[in-house]
């Protein structure tokens, strides 16, 4: 039997632009498979910022992600993780129950996180049987300079993939200034970036107190395999109430003994 033929849907008639922009822009990204930012405002007649600002509030919800390149592509909330990345349910797994364990040890929640560009992505999250507690963050997408997590994998970064990904070049600033700022730093601002990386790098974990969420705090350290590629961060990530008491006492040592241990099993997973 020949099925009938499906009726053309109409087009709504309280319009919302910026929802219909947001729904393009996905679907030229599911179909492109790639975009940069110029590349998008061209395609859709926008404006550079405008197309900046959708494509990041499209990272946040995890549709897309942005590489070392500043190319976005589709993000796990489309369905298609990034290209190569088959190996974090290996990893994911490996570090589950390590993960646990110490937030049982220190009675914080403990997360694993892995870099996508200058984003971090939340893989997993073991939670706190705390009353008050950070709650499950997997699945989220954060900017990887305000995340403990995400600045101890930038410091394990070679200087010109980190000029890359944010050292602002003269053309963008010229082109468009909303963007631009969003999309690195001066040199100025950069250098002071590329010194607080080589402390996290020397004290072998990063913090963050409040500064991607207002009252959390968060201590991270990068896991690496056995030729010494980090593959993604374990975290502690607690109330700033309760951050001086723990820091003070014994929790990054907790946290580098649970990363020395994962180590050992995640020696063999390359990305």
């Amino acid at each position: 039997m020949q099925k009938k033929a499906q009726k053309p849907i109409k087009r709504p008639i309280y319009l919302l632009e910026s929802v219909d922009n947001a729904l393009k822009l996905l679907q030229l990204l599911r179909d492109a498979g790639a975009l940069r930012i110029k590349e998008a405002a061209r395609e859709m007649d926008i404006a550079p910022s405008t197309a900046h600002r959708l494509l990041a509030m499209l990272v946040y919800r995890g549709f897309a992600v942005q590489d070392e390149k500043r190319i976005y592509r589709p993000g796990p909330a489309m369905g298609a993780g990034p290209a190569k990345y088959g190996w974090t349910r290996k990893f994911n797994d490996a570090c589950r129950p390590h993960m646990e364990a110490l937030a049982i040890t220190c009675g914080e929640t403990v997360n694993l996180v892995i870099r996508v560009g200058t984003q971090v992505r939340f893989l997993s999250t073991a939670e706190s049987a705390a009353i008050l507690r950070v709650g499950d963050r997997q699945g989220h997408v954060l900017p990887a300079e305000v995340t403990a997590g995400g600045r101890a994998l930038l410091a394990e970064l070679p200087p010109k993939t980190l000029e890359r990904l944010y050292l602002l070049r003269g053309d963008q600033s010229a082109h468009d200034g909303e963007a631009a700022a969003a999309l690195g730093f001066s040199s100025d601002q950069f250098s002071t970036f590329r010194h607080e990386l080589a402390l996290v790098r020397e004290a072998g974990f990063a913090l963050n107190v409040g500064k991607s969420e207002e009252g959390v705090a968060a201590i991270g350290v990068a896991v690496r395999n056995r030729i010494g590629q980090a593959l993604g961060a374990i975290t502690v990530t607690l109330p700033t109430s309760r951050f001086d008491r723990h820091y003070r006492r014994d929790l990054v040592p907790q946290i580098k003994r649970t990363v020395r241990d994962v180590e050992a099993e995640v020696a063999e997973i390359e990305p």
